[in-house]
């Protein structure tokens, strides 16, 4: 383990939190509010830790995947940490561990609260509440890559174990370069969403706070009643954007750069349209007695659906109390999840998609037992350790549900509650079914639970595996 290596970057997580930090002190500033000590005394905490880790340039600059991994993990975690001071600070919360949750959740882009009342919040805070859906969306690490050239020894070992999905590759030849388009298309698509908002009539500090949301598929509410109270305009803007942060980036990459034949060969991408058109047409006709008409009802289904896949988390209504087959179909969504290479969580459909094609892989190689036959994405042969890693992750994520539901049990709430709690987090999604309902949110499960679901979220986040490395006695040996 390149110890030096790993802290230096580290540091350099601590300067740019700081940095992210400015914005919240402008609005502080805006509208006169306290808050702004609580963000320049976090602000100094963070500048004085990053100061001191990043000082002396390490000689060693060897940095292999366990670097990465270790890096990605512990730069969410002290991020997060860092990042629930103000919380604290500015007298909003007053438990450590539910500044933690808060922090977690948005920083992991889950959306998952403990507060019964944000509208009372200082804009400067909620400010800061939603920002942090936008820096975990796209990641931190990328971010890093994107602006200060030569601060690892391996670029694309930070991005593999940050970026989401089974697999990560270069967009251009130079790892940086790629960091560079991911960000513009993100800031890009932000920018957009922002203006289309506007014209809606919403205010300026709004749309900011809600396209953060949106671009990091995060969900967190400015409003008691999520997005209920917006116009139906408005909604439909959310709505849009919130599958189209969905989509794996590679596609936006190429119809930019004018290859749009290759663009649309992306077979995830067709799948994900599929999976998204027929839960919204399901949703609709099961619901449209609960509206006055068909087309509220789809536009209602749409929203709840985009919300639910991309991991987004927002609300426009109750759909605790919708259909069993619309609630069921929504709890499915939840671990489907967005494509690979987008801001949201979840399993993710391409994941989805080699486990459908090597189960039916299995059933010819039974009836055909001397046959070969490759499994396929967007024409090209997957690998043997693409399906290994596919098949492992699936597991290792049906056993961290698994105990994390038991672990919730000793609180005494209900199946269901339980359930979706760790679908909600794990997934990154924030609102699952009865007491953790969009209505609802999760102040009332004690602190071991808080913890549990904060590791979930961590986990969801990054994928699983840079956190359980955390826990693996070889990852610390030194070279």
């Amino acid at each position: 383990m390149n110890y030096r290596m790993v802290l230096y970057i580290l540091g350099w997580v601590f300067i740019m939190e700081a940095v992210f930090m400015v914005p919240s002190c402008i609005v502080a500033l805006i509208y006169g509010e306290d808050a702004i000590c609580a963000f320049l005394i976090t602000m100094g905490i963070s500048l004085a830790a990053g100061g001191l880790l990043v000082r002396k340039k390490p000689q060693n600059r060897i940095f292999y995947m366990r670097e990465g991994f270790v890096t990605a993990a512990f730069s969410w975690i002290l991020m997060s940490v860092v990042g629930g001071l103000p919380f604290l600070f500015s007298g909003v919360m007053d438990n450590p561990v539910d500044a933690l949750f808060e922090t977690v959740s948005g920083f992991t882009t889950t959306g998952a609260s403990i507060l019964t009342d944000v509208e009372i919040l200082p804009q400067s805070v909620l400010f800061w509440r939603s920002f942090t859906h936008w820096i975990g969306g796209m990641g931190v690490l990328v971010f890093l890559l994107s602006v200060l050239p030569g601060v690892t020894g391996s670029h694309m070992n930070l991005m593999r174990a940050e970026s989401p999905g089974p697999s990560v590759s270069r967009l251009v030849p130079k790892v940086q370069m790629t960091a560079k388009l991911l960000y513009g298309i993100y800031i890009g698509m932000t920018v957009v969403q922002v203006i289309l908002l506007l014209l809606g009539r919403m205010p300026l500090l709004e749309a900011l706070e809600v396209s953060f949301g949106t671009a990091g598929t995060g969900g967190f509410g400015i409003k008691n009643d999520s997005m209920a109270s917006y116009s139906v305009y408005l909604q439909v803007v959310v709505t849009v954007f919130m599958i189209l942060f969905g989509v794996n980036f590679n596609l936006y990459f190429l119809l930019f750069i004018k290859r749009s034949k290759q663009a649309w060969k992306i077979e995830e991408v067709w799948w994900y349209f599929g999976i998204v058109a027929a839960a919204i047409l399901v949703i609709a006709w099961d619901i449209r007695g609960i509206f006055p008409n068909i087309g509220e009802a789809i536009q209602q289904s749409a929203f709840q659906v985009g919300s639910i896949i991309t991991t987004t988390g927002f609300a426009t209504t109750d759909f605790n109390i919708w259909p069993e087959t619309s609630r069921t179909i929504l709890v499915l969504l939840m671990f489907v999840g967005a494509c690979a290479g987008s801001t949201g969580g979840g399993i993710k459909v391409s994941r989805l998609v080699i486990l459908l094609k090597t189960i039916r892989k299995e059933l010819h190689q039974f009836l055909h037992p001397k046959s070969v036959k490759k499994i396929k994405m967007d024409g090209k042969v997957v690998d043997h350790e693409t399906v290994r890693s596919t098949n492992v992750f699936m597991i290792t994520y049906l056993m961290i549900c698994s105990f994390s539901v038991l672990f919730l049990a000793f609180d005494g709430f209900d199946m269901i509650t339980n359930f979706t709690a760790v679908a909600a987090t794990f997934n990154n999604i924030g609102p699952g079914l009865e007491m953790v309902g969009p209505v609802s949110n999760f102040s009332m499960f004690s602190n071991w639970s808080k913890l549990v679901l904060i590791f979930d979220m961590l986990a969801g986040r990054l994928e699983i595996f840079p956190l359980l490395l955390l826990f693996v006695p070889e990852t610390w040996k030194k070279f």
